[in-house]
């Protein structure tokens, strides 16, 4: 074999060689950036997953489980009262109306519960009145005065609220737990040993 010949075999295999290392390393970067592109579609299918379970957790509603709506309305004496404020509470949230034969027979036993077990259970009461219901805040005001309530009883005069939480047969009460979520919704009169067994399963 000549030397020309040589150096011609010489100059295919080198370049056999560089042609065979340029493909190799085509590959092998296809190959990163579709892991690279596989790993980050998981990361944002991961991230979406997440993002969905932390709505989900947080889900405004009223079946058990939900964040509870929140709301602002006025109380006997005119002040604020938000619902979200009292998160660290376990709360009844009770809907009533003062001409409701049911609700006059639970108030004694919510005002025993409030006096005798509420502060050491960690527990608050607010009775919405259905004011727009009802026969006047005047009437709501000689209510409280008789029945003795020392627990804050709220004024629902656009009947917004009751709708919201669907309190079509009253009383109706639903039980919160510290964090605003809905544990059970209560339809009909409690008694206070009901009230001191629901607030006890509850955190």
């Amino acid at each position: 074999m000549s030397k020309k010949i040589f150096a011609l075999v010489l100059v295919g295999v080198l370049a056999g060689i560089l042609f065979t290392n340029i493909v190799q390393e085509a590959s092998v970067k296809k190959k990163e950036a579709e892991l690279q592109a596989s790993f980050l579609t998981n990361k944002a299918v991961e991230s979406a997953s997440d993002d969905a379970k932390m709505v989900q957790a947080n889900q405004i509603g009223l079946s058990n489980g939900d964040t509870a709506f929140d709301f602002t309305l006025k109380d006997l004496e005119g002040n604020d009262v938000k619902l979200s404020d009292f998160q660290g509470k376990k709360v009844f949230l009770n809907f009533w109306a003062t001409w409701c034969p049911p609700c006059k027979a639970e108030m004694p036993h919510m005002q025993n519960f409030y006096e005798s077990k509420a502060n050491e259970m960690n527990v608050e009461i607010l009775a919405v009145n259905l004011t727009k219901e009802d026969k006047g805040i005047e009437k709501v005001k000689k209510f409280a005065e008789d029945y003795k309530i020392t627990f804050p009883i709220l004024l629902d005069e656009k009947g917004h609220i009751g709708k919201k939480y669907r309190s079509f047969a009253i009383p109706t009460t639903y039980v919160l737990n510290t964090e605003g979520k809905i544990e059970q919704k209560i339809v009909g009169p409690m008694n206070e040993e009901m009230m001191i067994r629901l607030m006890e399963n509850v955190d």
